[in-house]
This record gives C-alpha cells, sequence and structure tokens, in this order.
C-alpha cells in the first residue's frame, strides 16, 4: 500500500492497562485520541530514518496498525470496515510531553515530528478474532524488547472505530494507531530495529539521530 494513500492518522493513548500503570497514568474511562500529522509517517523499509537527536529522549512505543477500506456507517462491525493492518511505532519525545502535560498543553510537539509515526507493510486483516491469536513485537538490536496482544487493550478495535467515527469522522485511507503496551523505551543512534508479527517480518530500519 502506497503513504500517499493514506489521509489522516489517528493514535490511541493509554489502551494497555499495564502501559498505564507503568508510566503513573490513570487508566482512562473512554478512548484518548491524539492525532500525528502524514509527514511524520513512514514505512520501515530497510533503510535509515533520521529521527531528532537533539531534543531529549526518544521512546518506542510498538502498535498494531489498522488502515480502514471503506467509509464507517453505523452497524458496521471492524472485519466489514478494516481492510489491512501493519505494526507501527509511534515514537515519542518523552522529556518534550513531560514538559507539555505539566503546563496542560496538547502533545502535538512530542508526537507529530517527522518520521515519529513508523509504520510496517501491510497485509490483509486476518480478522478480529484471528488477529488475537497472534503476538506483534518489537526487536532492538537482536533482542525482543516490546511484545504485546491486542486481547489485552482496554478499548477494543470495534470501540476505537466507533469512537473515532463519533467524534472525528473516519473513512477510506485513514489509519489507526491502536495503543502500545508495556516496556516502551528509548532509542539511541545506529539501533536496528525490526517490526515482527508473530514470526514474520514486517518491516526494519536502522535509527540515525544526529545531534543538530
Amino acid at each position: 500500500m502506497s503513504l500517499k494513500l493514506v489521509n489522516n492518522i489517528f493514535c490511541v493513548g493509554r489502551n494497555y492497562a499495564a502501559h498505564a500503570k507503568k508510566l503513573n497514568n490513570d487508566v482512562p474511562k473512554f478512548p484518548m485520541i491524539f492525532s500525528k500529522p502524514t509527514h511524520a509517517l513512514v514505512e520501515a523499509a530497510g533503510q535509515e530514518i533520521v529521527l531528532p537527536g537533539n531534543r531529549g529522549s526518544i521512546h518506542f512505543e510498538t502498535e498494531i496498525v489498522i488502515k480502514i477500506g471503506r467509509p464507517y456507517e453505523k452497524g458496521m462491525e471492524v472485519d466489514e470496515i478494516v481492510e489491512s493492518m501493519a505494526i507501527g511505532i509511534d515514537f515519542t519525545l518523552r522529556d518534550v510531553q513531560s514538559e507539555l502535560k505539566k503546563k496542560g498543553h496538547p502533545w502535538l510537539l512530542a508526537k507529530g515530528f517527522p518520521n515519529s509515526a513508523i509504520v510496517s507493510r501491510f497485509i490483509p486483516f486476518p480478522g478480529v478474532n484471528l488477529v488475537k491469536e497472534t503476538f506483534f513485537s518489537l526487536q532492538k538490536n537482536g533482542a525482543i524488547v516490546q511484545q504485546g496482544n491486542s486481547e489485552n487493550m482496554i478499548f477494543d478495535l470495534q470501540t476505537i472505530i466507533e469512537y473515532i467515527t463519533q467524534n472525528f469522522g473516519l473513512g477510506e485511507g485513514d489509519i489507526i494507531y491502536t495503543g502500545t503496551p508495556e516496556g516502551v523505551g528509548p532509542v539511541i543512534d545506529n539501533d536496528h530495529l525490526v517490526l515482527k508479527w508473530g514470526d514474520s517480518v514486517l518491516g526494519e530500519c536502522k535509527i540515525k539521530m544526529p545531534k543538530r
């Protein structure tokens, strides 16, 4: 799938209870939705990906990403509207985010910088039930550093889709980063990242973080 066909990028914050608690955040009572600009989106296709090296710590947040294949109509099930899926990384400028939180400001400066939305290649969506049978993971420099399963989401895919539709609208070409499990951590210059769905490698890249 060409990333040029992506319209809106929606993201779900704090959608795994263990992750929220790890960061000393309250477990939300309804989906926490934020967005990223399309300039943030880049495919991990084996290349070097540049992130800012002079804005404090950058953390990886590995997630299932779903792509909407048709406009949502009331009553539609996930399997009717989701066309494909990928594994993605929502990169976060953690120091910047902490300062924004203190001031009660939006997170965009910490979440929306160029290349902050990495995504693997997309594969056909296998259906909600089969998705729950497979773990997704991030491998950094040869070691698994984060792993999760959609069955542990606070808000399932159906709830997320309906909530985004009601509040923002949802159409063909939109993608949703569905939240990250516990295990987030920092990346540094020259880290090699591999995005996996079960035993299958869907994407990989090398991180470059110039200091200026």
